[in-house]
């Protein structure tokens, strides 16, 4: 019978602050009454689509790939425990909006960390990264010493659980031996803080017991803590990093490097148990989670460990003694059992979702409760904001410990489960549906808990022409290599991944087309579809059954796809976002490129030293060609109001980017066609190297060349000059989204009607292209996310891209609103994309889609690409 679900209100947690003091416990807290009830702010959890602040319009491009995602600490040659290393201190920060918490400062971390080191054997600190901003993401572990021998058996262990699960079923020594893998994720939002401060406390107090309990469970048990995972958040007191990334819907991506280090950690570690620490949300929120689950996980195995792990944690949270009168402190809540929907643990962009396809047979989500963000943090008292922090850090800490107990009291399920994890995905065994045979005591499994998939025998991943785009198909053969998916070369030199492996579900959530749940729940919590075999601009190959390509060598990284043309001028397609980026540095270089009729570049041969280079760089090829092309391509500085994914992706392609608001516009701002210098003169060689193009205006921006829209820039904000300055211009507008269609609308840029789909809906959709400049080569799916499309098209009006006919949703999540309209029917067949030139010449493209997504659909970007490039 399924269990009673009652829906769930939803917490808000976007910005705060992040501030603390030198101590391994918070600040004493004041007896203050509590204040306005924590916790939930509204009918709807966060999406991130914001981040266009000042902390990302400043990170450098390259900012997030400028860092070694592991430090030579982090491995010594003989890989014993403790591993001791020195940490530098940074320097003290009085800004760190920690300390108004009498939460501990990011720069406390490093001194605390490296005392502990030195309380006896057990703790072990290592630099697992940097951070987008630049700074060491510390590392825990904590575990009985182990000499070098000892430990190269741990890893032996570890390895043969992975590699030969059936051989590790049988292994009395692992049985005897293998110490449980324990992961504790900290802070990953910046403005959620108590997590690195309970985790600290965990440490001392695991560092310095001498009860036997503690060393029974240390003999046996490894204990890693990501200390912080976003220390540029912790500092500013935001949900996002330096970049302006939520790093917890990056786990599919991995576009920044707070996410690429914990999926290491995730490979080398191998948890079987995970926590990840969050707040705001009143009581106590301990997952497992809601309806829809996860398709590609074995959910049997992971429901019975996290829903027992849940209940251990929920009663030594509500245990401590907080209740709602006396501390305004809710009784704790387990989705899974206590709500209907509304909190689901469908896409792997969670830490915790993503962590099973590592083999973690329990990962929570632990949202605990006493708001202290946002508004909260800006307007409530010290006193209570201390008060609350130091009951968080309680819950957390309890949380901590209770999970530890239950890996230390279920060791042996533990490790078996995920042994058995590893089994079934090498041996290619059907997935169990959870029910309450398979999964006893569970109460209230009904039908809407049971989500499986059937996994193809292989995907095969062409090369040579067979490939479409070469750049990309070695993009993802690289991402699934980064994520340990095997990966093999057939004797043609196409690329198998073949499903009987131990991680066949995480290469099923990234080759896969996912599927349409839309009928299945009302809301989902974040995206719900997903998939890179679609949206990476590869041609991915799924083979069914029968035979597989026979492999003979395994693939540790994609083979060089660059190459040039030895005579004549150059082709070089602009499909990928990386061709984009050779383009664009090209220009730079004030090399005079010229674009064909379908889009493409055609490099003078006098450039082939240049192409040769970035050929090396970004993997692409030059062709040779006879084409002359139609027009010549000039170096772009983009204006940008857009999200924090999509100034990333604008950089990613090569573009300098400057971001502009309302205030920036109305200062004066010196747009390139009013500062006498002109997109032919640049093409032909005469830009600098800089590639900056007008003149600085009042408020001292550069000018740019084009507009990007997609949020924050509303026509009516701009004054009658501004305005003019912009129209006078004859700059192009690149308009994304319902703000990039209203701004389109309100300056009587291009004549159509923008329709709004649901906005709640996303996924991925089929797509048609129409051939022309901007949509030649682009692939046949795309992602959306509160879906536009435009009808009514004025004269001169193109269309560039339109959602496919029929039934334009692939996968993810999009009904009809209440009245029955804006579904995916009313989607198909009408045009996505369209471009054309408003009545004072500038030329004006409109997307319905989200091509730049998160940095997700890189597949999409190259449409943008040649938009701002086309003007």
């Amino acid at each position: 019978m399924a269990r009673p679900r009652s829906l769930p209100s939803f917490p808000i947690a976007t910005a705060g602050a992040v501030l603390g003091a030198l101590l391994l416990t918070a600040l004493p807290a004041s007896a203050a009454p509590p204040g306005p009830g924590p916790g939930t702010g509204g009918p709807h959890p966060v999406r991130e689509r914001g981040g266009s602040g000042p902390a990302a319009a400043a990170l450098p491009r390259t900012a997030a790939h400028s860092s070694p995602v592991v430090s030579p600490a982090a491995r010594p040659s003989d890989g014993r425990y403790p591993r001791r290393t020195e940490l530098a201190v940074p320097p003290e920060n009085p800004a760190d909006k920690s300390l108004k918490l009498g939460l501990a400062p990011y720069h406390s971390l490093a001194p605390r960390l490296n005392a502990l080191q030195k309380l006896g054997d057990r703790v072990s600190v290592e630099v697992a990264g940097r951070s987008a901003g630049g700074r060491e993401l510390y590392l825990v572990t904590v575990t009985a010493p182990e000499s070098a021998a000892e430990a190269r058996e741990q890893e032996r262990m570890r390895e043969r659980i992975e590699n030969a699960p059936a051989a590790a079923a049988e292994d009395p020594r692992i049985k005897a031996a293998y110490k449980t893998p324990v992961f504790i994720n900290n802070n990953i939002h910046g403005n959620e803080w108590e997590g690195t401060d309970a985790a600290l406390r965990l440490v001392e107090e695991l560092a310095t017991a001498t009860d036997r309990k503690t060393a029974g469970l240390l003999a046996k048990t490894r204990v890693h803590l990501n200390v912080t995972a976003n220390p540029d958040g912790r500092i500013a007191g935001t949900r996002a990093n330096a970049a302006g990334f939520d790093l917890n819907r990056d786990f599919v991506t991995a576009s920044q490097p707070e996410a690429r280090a914990i999926r290491r950690i995730a490979v080398d570690k191998q948890p079987a148990v995970m926590l990840d620490l969050h707040g705001y949300v009143n009581g106590t929120l301990i997952e497992p989670t809601t309806p829809p689950h996860g398709e590609n996980y074995e959910y049997d195995l992971f429901l019975k460990n996290s829903y027992a792990n849940a209940l251990g944690m929920e009663k030594a949270v509500n245990a401590l003694g907080y209740t709602p009168a006396k501390d305004g402190v809710e009784p704790a809540v387990i989705p899974f059992r206590d709500q209907r929907e509304g909190w689901d643990d469908w896409p792997p962009i969670f830490t915790p979702q993503y962590m099973p396809f590592q083999g973690a047979v329990a990962a929570h989500t632990i949202e605990f409760p006493m708001q202290v963000n946002n508004r909260a943090y800006d307007t409530l008292p010290v006193a209570e904001l201390r008060r609350r922090a130091a009951i968080n850090v309680d819950i957390a800490g309890a949380a901590m410990r209770a999970a530890l107990d239950y890996a230390d009291t279920h060791r042996s399920s533990l490790i078996a489960d995920q042994i058995e994890t590893f089994r079934r995905g090498a041996a290619g065994e059907p997935q169990r549906p959870v029910s309450p045979e398979t999964v006893p005591g569970v109460p209230g499994i009904g039908p809407e808990d049971v989500y499986t998939t059937t996994f193809p025998r292989a995907y095969v991943i062409p090369a040579g022409r067979a490939q479409r785009s070469a750049v990309a198909a070695a993009r993802l053969v690289d991402h699934l290599v980064a994520n340990d998916v095997r990966v093999g070369r057939a004797k043609d030199g196409s690329y198998v991944v073949d499903m009987r492996q131990p991680k066949r579900g995480l290469a099923n959530v990234i080759l896969a087309e996912g599927r349409d749940i839309s009928a299945d729940v009302s809301t989902m919590y974040d995206i719900s579809g997903w998939s890179l075999g679609l949206l990476w601009g590869a041609t991915v190959r799924k083979v069914e059954r029968g035979p597989v390509p026979a492999v003979v060598r395994p693939v540790r990284v994609a083979a060089p796809t660059g190459s040039v043309a030895p005579f004549g001028d150059l082709l070089l397609r602009l499909d990928d976002p990386r061709e984009l980026a050779a383009v664009n540095a090209l220009l730079e270089r004030g090399v005079a490129v010229r674009r064909t009729a379908d889009g493409a570049a055609v490099v003078p041969g006098a450039a082939r030293a240049a192409a040769r280079e970035l050929a090396e760089r970004y993997g692409v090829v030059f062709r040779a060609t006879k084409q002359r092309g139609a027009a010549p391509l000039a170096r772009t500085r983009v204006a940008a109001s857009a999200s924090a994914g999509e100034l990333f992706a604008l950089r990613e392609m090569g573009f300098e980017v400057v971001p502009v608001s309302a205030k920036v516009l109305n200062a004066g701002f010196a747009w390139s066609g009013t500062s006498g210098a002109s997109g032919a003169s640049r093409a032909s060689g005469a830009s600098g190297a800089s590639g900056a193009s007008g003149a600085p205006g009042a408020s001292g921006a550069p000018g740019a060349d084009v507009l990007y829209v997609s949020q924050g820039l509303d026509w009516a904000e701009l004054t009658p000059a501004a305005r003019e300055a912009l129209r006078r211009s004859g700059v192009g507008v690149v308009g994304a989204g319902a703000a990039g269609a209203a701004f389109n609308a309100a300056a009587g840029l291009l004549p159509v009607t923008a329709v709004e789909g649901n906005g709640d809906a996303n996924g991925v959709v089929a797509v048609r292209g129409t051939g022309g400049p901007l949509s030649a080569g682009a692939p046949a799916h795309t992602f959306v996310y509160s879906p536009l499309w435009f009808t009514g098209l004025g004269a001169g009006v193109r269309t560039e891209l339109s959602y496919a006919p029929g039934a334009p949703l692939v996968s993810g999540h999009w009904r009809p609103d209440a009245e029955g309209r804006g579904g995916p029917a009313d989607a198909a067949g009408q045009a996505a994309v369209v471009s054309g030139r408003a009545s004072h010449g500038a030329p004006v493209v409109l997307i319905g889609t989200e091509p730049l997504f998160r940095d997700h659909p890189k597949g999409s970007f190259a449409l943008v690409g040649r938009a701002l490039l086309a003007r």
